[in-house]
């Protein structure tokens, strides 16, 4: 599926559709990403500031997602962890971007090329529209080769 298609079914996702995520980039590559969450009524908490489990979703596919299409259907992908270190009050737009370089998918590959299982860890940054840090959340990736049948 092409990159184009594959971010606009994703913004038709209910979880983001509803709580006001986007995805605005999906290189064609499937290396990077961009995500931005709009402050609403529907993700605003008591103190008038971003819901942290909204902070939290925009950051969940995207690094399995990209790996998945870059690893090929040759291998098991999975979220296994995240965490979220809330760093500031979120308002107005924040954005989560996600980069996934050759170097990276190489490692992965040669990790789990004996059938061994990889667990990557990612580290995302949700920024504000001035560039302040409002949280870092670390995803953890499982990856192994599928088994023969």
């Amino acid at each position: 599926m092409k990159a184009a298609v594959f971010r606009r079914l994703m913004n038709l996702w209910p979880p983001f559709l509803f709580t006001g995520i986007r995805c605005v980039r999906l290189d064609e590559d499937f290396r990077a990403a961009e995500v931005e969450l709009r402050m609403g009524r529907l993700n605003r908490n008591y103190v008038g500031t971003h819901f942290g489990g909204s902070l939290f979703a925009m950051t969940d596919p995207f690094y399995m997602l990209m790996l998945l299409k870059n690893l090929g259907p040759g291998h098991v992908v999975w979220d296994k962890a995240a965490t979220i270190d809330f760093v500031a009050p979120g308002r107005g737009t924040v954005t989560a971007r996600f980069r996934l370089d050759e170097a990276r998918i190489a490692e992965i590959r040669a990790a789990c090329a004996e059938g061994a299982k990889a667990l990557p860890v990612f580290r995302c940054e949700i920024t504000d529209s001035a560039g302040a840090l409002v949280a870092v959340v670390e995803r953890t990736v499982y990856v192994r080769r599928k088994r023969a049948a």
